[in-house]
């Protein structure tokens, strides 16, 4: 069964600064029909004005990654980590049992716009940790390419979680097909473009859910990015 959330939908905060739409319950945004899919927590599309962004602030027991749509993000945090995101890269922060960070939007004159996606690990009171990588966006044309999972790889941050997010950049008419493996469970989600999964229509912003009995035929209408997640 698949099940289709759009992106008008979503739960939404909005300040001067800050645009941030939420595809599952966060922060002030609650809603118990959607507080994630499987062990997926967060989806978050945020878009932040030249040279604001969130000052110093905690998180534990949370796998938190950064993909970066736009723009550029700059991260520090209280492990001695300082970095700047753009776009054909990602970032994962295990928060474990705490960890202290801030992220601004690097640009004086650019918005940033970025997917901020929280995956909850597979145990709690980890070591925190962080890594960034350069994603191999050649595999991704045309195709689905990982971008995290438990072993990391070159051009694949690691997850404390059995969970894979992958990547695909479709031109139009081009097509996927993905069935997922017994008992694995998928999250897809639009990140620019249009698409058809199957009989529904998805715009930037819609995502979906499917369990192990859905097929996934995936058609882009245009050029598209999606991220299709892979989870136990």
């Amino acid at each position: 069964m698949i099940t289709v959330r759009k992106a008008e939908d979503r739960g939404t905060s909005k300040f001067e600064w800050l645009d941030s739409r939420h595809t599952f319950s966060f922060a002030d945004y609650y809603d118990p029909a959607h507080m994630g899919f499987r062990q997926l927590r967060v989806i978050n599309e945020d878009r932040v004005q030249p040279g604001k962004g969130l000052p110093t602030h905690s998180h534990r027991d949370m796998e938190i990654i950064t993909y970066v749509l736009k723009g550029a993000l700059e991260h520090r945090d209280g492990l001695g980590n300082g970095s700047v995101i753009r776009p054909g890269e990602v970032q994962r922060m295990s928060a474990g049992h705490g960890i202290t960070h801030s992220e601004f939007n690097a640009s004086q004159t650019e918005l940033v716009h970025f997917l901020q996606i929280w995956i909850v690990p597979e145990q709690v009171g980890l070591v925190p940790s962080y890594e960034q990588k350069t994603i191999e966006l050649s595999a991704a044309h045309g195709s689905l390419s990982p971008i995290t999972s438990r072993q990391g790889g070159p051009g694949v941050v690691k997850v404390h979680q059995d969970a894979t997010i992958s990547v695909a950049l479709l031109e139009r008419g081009e097509s996927l097909r993905w069935r997922p493996p017994r008992e694995r469970y998928v999250w897809l989600q639009v990140a620019r473009g249009a698409i058809a999964l199957n009989e529904h229509a998805l715009s930037a912003g819609d995502g979906a859910g499917a369990d192990d009995k859905s097929e996934l035929r995936i058609e882009a209408h245009g050029a598209s990015e999606i991220l299709l997640f892979d989870l136990a």
